[in-house]
């Protein structure tokens, strides 16, 4: 879209489309948190995030740039407590981050301009689209010309940005302003920091989690053909890849609800980078072993383990499934699989990160509103042991290893603005709005581009009053606490260059998918290319720093 556009195009408040009937109940998950009744503090606060959630209102079309307006002028509070009215007149700051599904910068704008109106400063936007992100700020690094003030970043590239020295140190009044202890166990430090110094706002906490659809798998014909055909167990959602690869090879063919049938929608375009996350979260519970905290790569040589057999396996799965997906799924990228598949109701699995929860009910693009739960990633029958060389069955059950993709965006000031005090106050006051515990809420809770990741986004009857039914965000919410909290976790390396090995990866894989070579042969080429980039930037210290990333 462009941006020149957004406002008008936005304020167009579209009517939501009549959305698929019935929702599978799901245990509940126990609220965290809660707010003194007592405390006329609290009892403000309790007000002020209630009103938000109304905001425009479960159920009731995608947000406009009128509601992202209303949000940022209700979430004032802090900025005024800082910040004197008219402080930054004259300071102009530039926010480097994506327009991304017409998300992130755009809501961005919305939220910062009571803020820029109270302030008096002024914000230049440079947009970027997902696929031209990494390049971007990768040349930026490289040359070192960082012509922005503030960017939206992944704690993935911290190596690359706070290790060489280009952001700035976050004060302690803006650790205060944003209520830094909320956040959820696996985004406090070392996320964030870098050599001990805190340079991130969390607004965002990624995980992989299992979307999928409850009126496909409770579809009686689809049951019976099931046990015609003579499959094992019951017509069910898999918990295992294994059985996701034969769930989607049976579906294909067959229809539900009147319209084709699919099963796993896997993205087999790039995505500059990102698409990467997709094949690792089918590779995490062949790979990840929980007497081993590495999986991609050794933590005393940085060998690649990118094609080992557990790797090799996943990516194979991808090969054999895609027949069995979309006709055109070579040239689906994760958008795609998400926003113009799943969501519309094509497929009937998919891993992906939050927004699809948040999506689903509450824009105007969904029709699967009240068919579609969630969990953590599928497990496998058996886990690869790197350090044996052998496939290992558990005597616990299948292996599951909820991937840590990209473990968040987060907003970072950089290093240009340290010399002068006014504009460095600024930018961090305007990253802080960002980042504010009221405001997260409203991003997790519609559309965004980011999912919970505050200990109080977990606080169901907050999403209930706002009009989620208490089974689907039970589901939601659950999947990703499960997820964050889970003792085998594939936690992300936050080493430089990160996004090098993704993007080369990426291209291999395209290949691959599209027949130009084996998984093992594209496998072991990705090894190779991982290996020079390794040389390239320095085996020893990339040695040290992953082992620092998996707290060892």
């Amino acid at each position: 879209m462009n941006i020149n556009q957004h406002d008008m195009l936005l304020a167009m408040q579209a009517n939501r489309r009549t959305v698929l009937k019935g929702a599978a109940a799901i245990s509940a998950l126990a609220a965290t948190g809660g707010l003194t009744a007592f405390a006329p503090e609290a009892s403000a606060q309790s007000d002020l995030r209630k009103e938000l959630l109304q905001i425009p209102g479960v159920g009731k079309g995608s947000p406009t740039d009128a509601d992202w307006q209303k949000v940022g002028e209700l979430c004032l509070g802090a900025t005024k407590a800082n910040v004197k009215e008219g402080e930054f007149k004259g300071v102009e700051l530039t926010f480097m981050g994506l327009n991304n599904q017409n998300l992130h910068n755009l809501l961005f704008r919305g939220f910062l301009k009571p803020w820029e109106t109270y302030t008096g400063a002024k914000i230049n936007w440079i947009d970027l689209a997902q696929a031209d992100y990494n390049a971007r700020l990768q040349q930026s690094i490289a040359t070192g010309t960082v012509d922005f003030d503030i960017v939206e970043m992944g704690a993935p590239f911290e190596g690359d940005v706070c290790g060489k020295g280009l952001a700035s140190e976050m004060p302690d009044w803006v650790k205060t302003q944003i209520e830094m202890d909320d956040y959820v166990g696996y985004l406090k430090a070392p996320v964030g920091t870098w050599g001990g110094k805190t340079y991130r706002i969390s607004i965002d906490g990624d995980c992989h989690t299992f979307n999928y659809r409850t009126d496909v798998f409770s579809d009686p014909e689809l049951a019976k053909a099931w046990k015609d055909e003579g499959h094992q167990g019951d017509w069910a959602v898999p918990t295992t890849w294994q059985k996701v690869q034969e769930v989607t090879k049976f579906l294909k063919g067959k229809k539900a609800a009147g319209q084709d049938a699919y099963g796993y929608l896997d993205p087999a375009k790039g995505w500059g980078g990102f698409g990467f996350y997709f094949l690792e979260s089918r590779t995490t519970a062949y790979a990840k072993h929980p007497d081993d905290k590495a999986w991609l790569f050794d933590v005393d040589t940085m060998k690649p383990r990118v094609n080992n057999p557990a790797f090799v396996r996943a990516i194979q799965d991808v090969i054999d499934a895609l027949p069995s997906e979309p006709a055109d799924q070579l040239n689906a990228d994760p958008g795609t699989t998400a926003f113009q598949q799943f969501l519309a109701g094509t497929g009937s699995m998919l891993a992906w990160w939050g927004d699809v929860g948040s999506m689903a009910k509450t824009s105007d693009g969904s029709v699967i509103g009240d068919t579609v739960a969630f969990s953590i990633l599928p497990g496998s029958d058996d886990v690869y042991n790197a350090k044996t060389g052998q496939w290992d069955k558990l005597a616990s059950g299948p292996n599951f290893a909820p991937n840590m993709a990209y473990i968040g965006w987060g907003v970072y000031v950089m290093a240009r603005v340290d010399s002068d005090p006014v504009k460095q106050k600024a930018a961090w006051s305007a990253a802080a709005h960002l980042g504010g515990k009221d405001l997260s809420l409203w991003t997790a809770a519609y559309p965004s581009g980011f999912q919970p990741y505050r200990n109080s986004h977990f606080n169901i009857p907050e999403w209930v009053a706002a009009g989620y039914d208490e089974a689907f965000i039970t589901s939601y919410l659950k999947s990703q606490s499960d997820s964050y909290n889970h003792p085998n976790a594939a936690i992300e390396p936050r080493i430089p260059g990160i996004f090098q090995y993704y993007s080369v990866a990426e291209d291999e894989l395209a290949k691959i998918y599209a027949g130009g070579s084996t998984a093992q042969a594209g496998a072991d080429a990705i090894a190779a290319a991982w290996e020079k980039i390794t040389d390239q930037i320095g085996r020893e210290n990339q040695i040290k720093l992953y082992k620092a990333s998996l707290g060892l």
